[in-house]
């Protein structure tokens, strides 16, 4: 294509201009070599990224740190750096900061997810060392959101500091911390596309500047296809603004996942002798987008279903002091799978992730964290306003962002508080919704090229305040088969909605179960926190979803699992929805998603990642899922064929007749094909011939790998002569919709499948093992002091039970190994409780486990048999 090059007159003059290699503007990086404090006293050596949430968020101690943290560096600035203009710019700092520069107050910032910066020049001391220092707090503050969420806030400087030193002719980043420049197309179509960028320039000579401004777009392969040239005349001590309107391109490369093409924009401020004093490189992508109440979204004109995944930022063992390199590895991972959109949820991510998300071609819906509740104050609306603009001045120039959004789950605090009076409530609605149309009325003039968006949780609160009918999409985050209903009531209330408001444009932005690997069965069940529930709920969902025209795509939620203090998770402190674990360690659910949308390379999966210590009995079988995007494959097991078996929507379910010992398994189809090995243990009868340990999840219908113990628990089941069960007692908690027990963190242990389940009333427990000698492990918990309630369970909030009392004594064979065990009286709350002892089993009848009530009914949640000799 051929390039032009067109010269304009700005205020005064035109003038042709070279290119100079050379720049005045320097950007440094400033994360090493600060102290940090609790109590400004006694002082520890980090590094930025920093946060002090890394323990204590994840430990047996309810609550983490919310507080004040104090942080201070020096830095040198040389005297040759005097007639430069220096800022000191932190990326993201959690959630207040106060800063200072040898000991005068610089500014302060609210909030914990955008960027901000300081002009600090006349607070420097040249030619020495300049004290940098940061007070930070992450306290609840009722003026700034997120006020209330399910994810942990971190506090510290977890994302970048830099120093900029600047020619006092710039391109300003005055403007919340801006690029100082804004790209806007138009006329974008398949024949031609227009680029339209305004530019802010600021001025700090004491007189008036003349400069030179040069534009270019290149494209992807660095080929000069249009040029700009402008002259300013800045008036002295100002700041300034032009808009530059390229002429239309023709048969532009249009961007999309699918051919993510990028030109680039390249801006060059120079001062009269051609001397380059600033210079900015941006993404162009050529894209529009649409949606449509029928059809859903539309990207250059044509349908697309979005099919992505919400983000968190955190990480296992750094909290949301990630580094860069770590967080860039989650995009791949999600491009890898095949996704083509991100919701980044529930606030503003690392700008550098929407640059990988620019050049490898994914959609992004991106937000500010007005999370679950709103504060009726001036304060707090000044600040989400606030976050809104820095929000979209930051993130404007991103070809990948299409979306903005600004609510979350606003009324789900509303439902849920019992304490507040009806008049309050319907303040409280009033306000949001009245905070909901500034934001939204804000976005749609600030990014007028974009689709405003919001997500809403499962209430019909948002339909009767209207704030549901604002946005342009509208999101729904639906947990049916987990908090709500069942999982194929999905589609029949999307269905009711569509009816009801024909006129809105639907999005399905959260949705999924929690997954622990440690968890398998062959009959999942609602909130078992198993596997294979996962992928039950994910396929179905994404069917339903694919069945309904109208939807405009679904993000799972989440993409890694993440930190959640409060939660009793099967791992607590961590939500873990993830379809990666929180070390990004994929789950099954992965490999599926990728089997369905990823077909630029032949794929299959074999699930049994999780299998690890399957344990059968007699002739049993056991399913498991296979992934793929080819058509069929040919299953070869132990060296022989097997089976084929054929995929529909990615999967295919093989009944594998596993043997004892380890078994090989090789998936093949035309184009690829998978080799595995899993190791089983096949027991015939209970002899402790073949294997030395045995372990029951008692009160459990799953699987529990535990890796504290070294063994996989087996799932509990009804006596049978010759093996193993429970002759009286019922599973504790469980119901048809909730199949963990207790939902809360056990002290003492990593095990919580182990504990969070258990049997309530039994006294004989019998398991037919042969005579020998045996160490005998029983596990305990008290399941019922201090429930802590869970608004994300999204059901009707009940009043805390009163604990009922229970004693009772522990005997094997009867032979009392504990007197009385008081578990509630003895032990902290919610603390994992073992009782052991070794017996000789002389006869026939083998071990049985008497619990003798005397108050009470008795629990027990396992036993592990050791078999000694």
């Amino acid at each position: 294509m051929p390039y032009i090059t067109r010269k304009y007159s700005f205020k005064i003059v035109v003038l042709c201009m070279a290119f100079p290699f050379i720049t005045g503007a320097q950007n440094k990086v400033i994360n090493s070599g600060w102290q940090f404090s609790e109590d400004r006293v006694a002082w520890t050596a980090v590094n930025v990224p920093h946060t002090w949430n890394t323990d204590d968020a994840f430990d047996d101690e309810p609550g983490y740190r919310r507080g004040l943290g104090y942080y201070k560096k020096q830095v040198f600035v040389p005297s040759e750096e005097k007639d430069k203009i220096h800022y000191l710019k932190f990326n993201a700092v959690n959630q207040e900061a106060k800063i200072f520069v040898n000991g005068k107050n610089v500014g302060s910032h609210k909030g914990g997810y955008t960027a901000f910066n300081f002009n600090v020049s006349q607070f420097l001391n040249y030619d020495a060392y300049n004290l940098i220092e940061v007070t930070v707090d992450n306290a609840h503050n009722a003026d700034i959101p997120p006020l209330d969420a399910d994810f942990t806030f971190y506090g510290g400087i977890y994302r970048d500091v830099e120093w900029i030193s600047k020619q006092k002719q710039h391109f300003s980043i005055a403007d919340f911390a801006s690029e100082g420049f804004y790209v806007n197309y138009y006329k974008v179509s398949e024949e031609s596309a227009g680029v339209e960028v305004k530019v802010l320039v600021d001025n700090f000579e004491d007189v008036k500047a003349r400069n030179q401004l040069r534009l270019k777009i290149l494209d992807a392969d660095g080929h000069l296809v249009m040029a700009e040239d402008k002259t300013l005349s800045l008036n002295k001590n100002s700041s300034d603004s032009l808009t530059i309107k390229f002429p239309e391109i023709k048969a532009p490369k249009l961007w999309s996942p699918d051919c993510p093409y990028l030109y680039k924009l390249e801006m060059a401020l120079s001062d009269e002798n051609g001397t380059i004093l600033d210079s900015k490189v941006s993404n162009l992508g050529f894209r529009w987008v649409s949606v449509d109440a029928e059809k859903g979204f539309f990207l250059n004109g044509k349908p697309i279903k979005l099919i992505g995944v919400n983000r968190h930022q955190d990480y296992e063992g750094y909290g949301n002091a990630v580094p860069l390199a770590l967080q860039k590895e989650d995009i791949y991972l999600i491009k890898n799978m095949g996704a083509n959109v991100i919701r980044f949820a529930h606030y503003p991510h690392a700008r550098a992730l929407y640059d990988l998300c620019d050049r490898l071609g994914i959609l992004v819906w991106t937000e500010i964290p007005v999370i679950n509740l709103v504060t009726d104050s001036e304060a707090y609306f000044e600040t989400s306003m606030n976050m809104q603009k820095a929000h979209i001045k930051q993130y404007y120039n991103h070809p990948s962002v299409v979306m903005f959004g600004y609510m979350n789950e606003i009324f789900i605090r509303l439902a849920f508080n019992r304490k507040l009076t009806d008049s309050e409530k319907e303040n409280l609605k009033t306000k949001s919704v009245s905070l909901a149309t500034q934001l939204e009325d804000l976005t749609r003039e600030l990014v007028p090229n974009h689709i405003t968006v919001m997500a809403c949780h499962l209430n019909e609160v948002y339909n009767e305040t209207g704030i549901a009918d604002l946005p342009m999409l509208l999101g729904w985050n639906l947990y049916f088969g987990w908090y709500d209903a069942q999982i194929e009531n999905l589609g029949p209330f999307l269905d009711e909605q569509h009816q009801r408001f024909p006129n809105r444009i639907m999005f399905l932005s959260e949705y999924g179960p929690g997954a622990d690997i440690r968890n398998f069965t062959k009959h999942p069940k609602k909130f078992d926190f198993t596997t294979n529930y996962q992928a039950l709920l994910h396929q179905s969902y994404y069917q339903q979803i694919m069945e309904r025209p109208f939807m405009a795509g679904m993000t799972a939620w989440n993409f890694a699992d993440f930190g959640s203090e409060f939660r009793g998770d099967a791992i607590p402190h961590v939500n873990q929805k993830g379809l990666v674990q929180y070390d990004r360690t994929p789950k099954a659910i992965y490999y599926w998603y990728k089997a369905i949308l990823n077909d630029a390379v032949p794929f299959v999966h074999m699930a049994t990642e999780t299998l690890k210590g399957l344990t059968l009995f007699n002739e049993e079988t056991y399913p498991i899922q296979v992934f793929s995007n080819q058509e069929q494959a040919s299953v070869i097991l132990n060296g022989e064929t097997f089976k084929t078996v054929q995929f529909k929507n990615g999967v295919a379910v093989i009944d594998m007749p596993f043997k004892n010992g380890t078994n090989t398994i090789k998936l093949i189809t035309d184009k690829a094909s998978e080799e595995k090995s899993v190791e089983v243990l096949r027991i015939e009868q209970l002899d402790f011939k073949s294997f030395n340990r045995f372990a029951i999840n008692i009160g459990s219908h799953f699987y529990f790998n535990d890796t504290e113990r070294s063994i996989t628990f087996v799932p509990d089941q009804a006596y049978k002569k010759g093996w193993f069960g429970f002759l009286d007692g019922e599973a504790f908690g469980m119901t048809k919709d909730k199949n963990q027990g207790i939902p809360h963190n056990i002290k003492n242990s990593d095990s919580e499948p182990l504990f969070q389940t258990m049997l309530e009333g039994c006294t004989h427990y019998k398991v037919d093992i042969p005579k020998g000698r045996y160490k005998v492990d029983l596990f305990f918990v008290e399941p019922q002091i201090k429930p802590t309630e869970n608004i994300y369970n999204l059901t009707e909030s009940k009043e805390n039970q009163p604990k009922r009392q229970r004693i009772f004594d522990v005997f094997l064979n009867n032979i009392l190994i504990e007197k009385q065990l008081d578990l509630a009286k003895n032990y902290p709350e919610k603390y994992a409780v073992t009782v052991a002892s070794e017996l000789t089993v002389n006869d026939q009848d083998g071990l049985n486990i008497l619990l003798k009530p005397i108050k009470g009914q008795p629990v027990i949640s396992g036993v592990l048999i050791d078999k000694i000799d």
